[in-house]
């Protein structure tokens, strides 16, 4: 088959935008939520806590932006949520009012436009969250809930709290905190298609979809990709994969891949043995051991010949996330 995906990403460089952490609105809105609870602005931030950063701040920088050289945006997660990173999802309809809501996300979308810069949402599908109203209607009701099959329950009463007991339910990486959707279910398949379908619709330039390769269910993402393209043939949709992953770039799911495979050696070779260990033993990108200019070289050959050369030119390569 003829690989084709969108000519905008093949000249694009990315921001990524963190949006707790980048910047404070400097003028007031009447719609911005404020708060005397924020984290001190220049101050270390800590795992639970808030900053208060919010989209009315990123438009108050889409000129310094611009002036970097950049011409697309990936936000992580943006949606209402009861975390500062905003991976557990309680609405996926609705801005999280700490960044200003939907009103905030319109403007800020309408004025990246303005300015020829292009837009990508962080879609966590894989996994909600304990306030998601469907896994909430369950810990109210229990086996009489009408959303039982949208997730995995395997016991009762439901353990969602208490860390004292193991969970009983499915949760992603095992973290009760966020329950893992049963993708088998053709309600909650239709619901993520629904939800993806909007926003390309509303006016984003594409998604970023977060372990994408969890998710089990057969012709999930070939579907995912149809409807999406159906309303924006030239909307992104790049799978965060760490490894090898043809078996996602064959032209019929994702146009590429947060490009680790490209991330890991380039690490490897310009920083050498100043790569801190503590900081890169976990992950399964391996910045290291130190690279030399022939072994480097090896590698992003064989990566070169991984993929067909339209998804080579649609990677998302990155240093850092």
């Amino acid at each position: 088959m003829i690989v084709q995906t969108p000519d905008w990403v093949k000249h694009a460089v990315f921001y990524q935008i963190f949006p707790d952490r980048f910047a404070q609105a400097a003028i007031p809105r009447k719609k911005l939520l404020s708060s005397d609870r924020w984290e001190q602005w220049d101050l270390p931030p800590s795992l639970q806590g808030y900053k208060g950063g919010n989209l009315w701040g990123v438009i108050e920088q889409l000129d310094y932006l611009q002036d970097l050289g950049i011409n697309a945006i990936y936000f992580t997660p943006i949606f209402q949520s009861a975390s500062n990173h905003r991976y557990h999802t309680h609405d996926y309809y609705q801005i999280d009012p700490i960044l200003g809501g939907n009103p905030a996300f319109e403007e800020m979308l309408k004025a990246a436009h303005q300015r020829n810069i292009k837009v990508v949402l962080d879609g966590v599908f894989n996994h909600a969250s304990r306030g998601f109203f469907q896994f909430h209607d369950i810990l109210e009701n229990g086996p009489h809930s009408p959303w039982l099959d949208w997730f995995k329950i395997e016991g009762w009463p439901l353990s969602a709290y208490d860390g004292s007991k193991p969970a009983n339910y499915v949760g992603w990486a095992g973290i009760r905190a966020l329950p893992q959707f049963n993708h088998d279910n053709p309600q909650v398949r239709e619901f993520i298609m629904e939800i993806a379908e909007y926003w390309v619709d509303f006016g984003i330039d594409g998604w970023r979809l977060d372990v994408p390769f969890e998710v089990k269910t057969p012709g999930f993402w070939k579907e995912f990709r149809e409807r999406v393209k159906a309303i924006n043939p030239e909307a992104y949709i790049v799978g965060e994969v760490w490894g090898d992953s043809r078996e996602w770039l064959d032209g019929t799911q994702f146009d590429g891949v947060m490009n680790y495979l490209f991330a890991g050696p380039t690490i490897a070779f310009t920083a050498g043995d100043r790569v801190k260990m503590e900081l890169v033993e976990g992950p399964s990108y391996f910045p290291y051991p130190p690279l030399f200019a022939k072994e480097y070289g090896e590698k992003i050959q064989a990566l070169l010949e991984l993929y067909p050369w339209e998804i080579q030119l649609t990677q998302l390569n990155l240093l850092d996330s």
